[in-house]
């Protein structure tokens, strides 16, 4: 074999050493990493488990609803003559809505009232009559049967009298047909018909629709296996009902729960309920949809958490508690519902004292280290040997002269 190729085999051997020789080098750094990152304890931020009086609420999707909506029509036909009303402001029970031309209705009201004039004389005179045949049939100067045909003719006569009262009567009503009032309190919406229109009885479209919103109730459904906890509160006190905007960030009004359905739908297992709220504020609106909450009852020195210790996993919800010494376990829990803004009730799983972790479970496992911090607080600074020392490196000679050094 010639020198060169024995130079170039030797060549190859020393290239595969440096190469084995990196890749080893490699691997250390890498485990003295992991090593390194491993011993630091996690930041994190913990809590400890409260105990006190907690109301349990029940919560659904509830749609708002007008304790009463009226669509104004008229009740006789006629030209409009005026509106009285502006959309979208409160009218009061009996203000005048509008106005329908009531010429041609008090013409007939002033008929009916001549005619009744008429046959009230026709009457008179007939009544006279009559008492004048029955003083003369003592004296034999009339017959019987003409007093008897008297008699008749005033019956018939009342009888047109009576009549005449009626058409009157119904003539004075369609005259008052002719204004149109609110039936109710109520907001009015946007109108219909405009002034001048024709308008008849029994049309599709009405003039205006009035909405009461003082008070108003909201619609929604309970899981039929919430029904025995509502109806025996439901039995005492009005159950407190809280309704919420639709990201359950603010409360919008509170009322209280008014009607249980008397049956259960089949279809979804659900119940119906209706709650009433005063709505003073005009903080809800008919057709408008909210986060209902219904307390139910209160459960006394129960355990509280915040909702961010609870985490949900294969097996259910468990918590990451702190240890005496730093490191962390997790815990399953038992839950007993919601309690509060961001809070959850614990049936079992914690005691009152224990420290849970809020923020930062992402980077735990069980037995990890942690560097407990309260809410709000931020952790300490790492140093520059620390983060040397978390990434497998030590701090270069010039840095550690002038630390040295001061």
């Amino acid at each position: 074999m010639s020198r060169w190729k024995w130079v170039l085999i030797g060549l190859a051997v020393v290239l595969a050493g440096v190469v084995a020789w990196r890749l080893l080098a490699q691997r250390q750094g890498a485990a003295a990493r992991g090593v390194g990152a491993g011993d630091a304890p996690v930041p994190v931020t913990v809590v400890s488990v409260e105990q006190k009086d907690v109301p349990v609420y029940l919560s659904a999707l509830g749609t708002v609803q007008a304790l009463n909506t009226v669509t104004i029509n008229a009740q006789v036909s006629g030209q409009l003559k005026t509106i009285n009303f502006k959309e979208g402001e409160e009218v009061k029970k009996g203000d005048l809505i509008a106005e329908i031309d009531p010429r041609t209705f008090q013409a007939a009201l002033e008929q009916a009232l001549a005619k009744k004039k008429q046959d009230e004389a026709q009457l008179s005179a007939s009544r006279s009559t009559l008492a004048r045949f029955e003083e003369l049939i003592k004296q034999h100067f009339v017959a019987a049967q003409d007093l008897e045909n008297q008699r008749q003719t005033v019956r018939q006569q009342e009888a047109l009298v009576a009549a005449d009262e009626a058409a009157v009567s119904s003539a004075r009503t369609q005259l008052s047909f002719t204004r149109i009032t609110a039936p109710i309190d109520g907001i009015a919406g946007i109108r219909g018909v405009d002034v001048g229109n024709l308008v008849s009885v029994n049309t599709g479209t009405g003039l205006v629709v009035l909405t009461q919103i003082h008070p108003l109730n909201v619609i929604f459904s309970l899981p039929e296996q919430n029904l025995d906890l509502v109806r025996a509160r439901a039995g005492a006190d009005p159950l407190p009902v809280t309704a919420l905007d639709r990201s359950d960030s603010h409360e919008i009004a509170a009322g209280v729960l008014k009607v249980v359905d008397n049956q259960i739908d089949t279809t979804t297992g659900t119940v119906k309920l209706k709650a009433e709220f005063t709505n003073t504020a005009n903080t809800l609106w008919p057709g408008q949809f909210v986060n209902v909450r219904v307390e139910v009852k209160t459960v006394k020195a129960g355990l509280v958490v915040p909702a961010t210790a609870v985490q949900r996993g294969p097996d259910g919800s468990y918590a990451y508690v702190v240890q005496a010494d730093n490191t962390v376990a997790m815990t399953p829990l038992q839950l007993g519902g919601e309690a509060g803004d961001n809070a959850m009730l614990i049936a079992s799983g914690l005691k009152v004292g224990d420290k849970v972790v809020t923020e930062g479970q992402f980077r735990l496992k069980p037995g990890s280290k942690v560097q407990p911090l309260a809410p709000g607080q931020a952790a300490p600074q790492t140093s520059a040997e620390e983060l040397a020392r978390l990434k497998g490196k030590e701090p270069a000679q010039g840095q550690r002269r002038r630390r040295a050094g001061g």
